[in-house]
């Protein structure tokens, strides 16, 4: 049977907090959390992994010094002049080269790293979505069986929050490739 999905909408921060660590601990499936601004204390209480973003950054680095500096060495090679009787490859001023690159890939990378991880674009959020949560409510999704759904409404109403119940419809069905 699916599952039903119910959002507890708080207008107090700690009560999310409190919420989000009772939420876990129960029987119900915890899915996210939406709120209007960022919070350091729900963060706190949702103790997410942390990102790979910065793995992608410094692999787009890493690759940008060395792109950056086998293409000035590159180029230099294949001009072949000489000026002033200096060598034709310098390391020195090429550094400037692979310097440069660094900082583009770098950021290459963390905008892709970002795309990736965060999974964007995504639209699946918009599902189950209450537009107060753009407001002064917390919103805190959560899902339960068919049966549960009560129970789930009296956890919410015990921590101080409205209901808001979606309908079937508007449930996140799964990706093609999960079956």
């Amino acid at each position: 049977m699916p599952e039903r999905y119910l959002m507890g909408l708080f207008t107090n921060e700690d009560q999310v907090v409190c919420t989000v660590g009772a939420l876990k601990k129960s029987v119900y499936q915890f899915h996210r959390v939406n709120s209007s601004f960022f919070s350091h204390k729900i963060m706190a209480a949702l103790k997410l992994k942390k990102s790979a973003v910065g793995w992608f950054t410094l692999a787009g680095g890493v690759i940008g010094f060395f792109s950056g500096f086998f293409l000035a060495i590159y180029t230099s090679v294949q001009w072949n002049l000489i000026v002033g009787g200096k060598p034709i490859v310098a390391f020195v001023p090429f550094i400037i080269v692979g310097f440069e690159a660094t900082i583009l890939f770098a950021v290459f990378g963390n905008v892709i790293g970002l795309l990736t991880q965060a999974r964007i674009p995504s639209y699946k959020w918009l599902k189950n979505y209450d537009p107060r949560c753009s407001g002064k409510h917390f919103g805190v999704l959560a899902s339960c069986k068919p049966g549960q759904v009560d129970e789930l409404k009296n956890f919410f109403q015990r921590q101080g929050g409205e209901i808001r119940e979606f309908d079937d419809h508007r449930q996140a069905k799964p990706p093609s490739w999960q079956g």
